[in-house]
């Protein structure tokens, strides 16, 4: 087969895709390296502003951990982790606050229009998007979502705007800001949006079997499955709070969740609109594609 025809293999394998989720909400958290990186950055953006050129409705919402370690490091404030989680003091949430909702967030819409999109920045307190409680003392100014109001991203979206969300939110509670973890936020909207699928952009490949052995990937995961896959030990350490949102998000009424590798470039295309599918997917059951996608990765791993 020529390169033209490959090429044109790929667009005619897009197109069933594409057709299925026209008009449709995909939401997707973005962090890890894929933010370090300038070039798997890139690689993000143009995937983003693809899908919305092909009438997806596609939401960004993103994190922002090493930048913000880096500017709390510039400051000489130490950062302090507690289960995982980053000790939120005022000090850092004056930091989180500014970092998120500004320069990362800023810097995000500022290269999607760059590479021809149209991008609208938005953090959770914008409209009271996110509200949230403390969640404990022991993590300081770290917040529980307690409400979220979608109305914001909906109006972008109706414009035919990118709305790209900076996970800080509005007190409750208390007249302040609240740092909240990615992961739950982008679920939570997917939920408030009746999202079509939330996709999780890590540094692994998705579920492992065996975390040293890449080639054990999970590529389906029904939500069922989910409590004995933590039982046994296969889902473990920060992956089982990243695990939970996926299910938490299914059980509010998302499709399908998709935990991608962030390091490969245009893992987002390569998932969502062709045959492969790269990462691992969670649903309540398995559709025939993941069945067959399963079935070669028992063979792979019993050969």
């Amino acid at each position: 087969m020529s390169s033209h025809e490959r090429q044109a293999q790929t667009l005619i394998e897009a197109l069933p895709y594409i057709q299925k989720y026209t008009g449709k909400t995909i939401v997707i958290k973005y962090g890890g390296n894929a933010m370090i990186s300038e070039e798997l950055r890139k690689a993000v953006m143009s995937d983003i502003i693809l899908l919305r050129l092909v009438g997806i409705r596609a939401v960004m919402v993103h994190g922002g951990g090493p930048e913000i370690s880096q500017m709390l490091k510039k400051i000489g404030h130490e950062s302090r982790f507690v289960n995982g989680l980053r000790y939120t003091d005022e000090e850092t949430m004056n930091i989180v606050q500014s970092v998120l909702c500004g320069k990362v967030n800023k810097d995000l819409v500022s290269q999607i229009n760059r590479l021809g999109g149209r991008a609208i920045g938005l953090c959770g307190m914008d409209a009271a998007l996110f509200q949230a409680e403390k969640l404990d003392e022991q993590y300081g100014l770290v917040g529980k979502i307690t409400g979220v109001n979608p109305a914001p991203v909906e109006n972008a979206l109706e414009n035919g705007y990118i709305p790209v969300v900076a996970t800080v939110a509005q007190g409750a509670d208390a007249d302040t800001a609240y740092n909240i973890n990615a992961d739950t936020a982008a679920a939570e909207l997917a939920v408030a949006l009746k999202a079509e699928k939330l996709v999780l952009l890590t540094d692994v490949r998705g579920l492992l079997r065996d975390p040293e052995d890449e080639s054990t990937l999970i590529h389906a995961v029904r939500v069922k499955e989910v409590p004995d896959l933590i039982k046994s030990g296969v889902v473990s350490g920060g992956m089982i709070p990243k695990t939970q949102c996926c299910v938490d998000a299914i059980q509010g009424g998302v499709e399908r969740v998709h935990i991608l590798d962030g390091r490969i470039p245009h893992s987002i295309l390569i998932e969502l609109l062709s045959d492969e599918g790269i990462g691992t997917m969670l649903e309540r059951e398995i559709g025939e594609r993941r069945k067959s996608e399963r079935r070669k990765g028992e063979r792979r791993q019993a050969g």
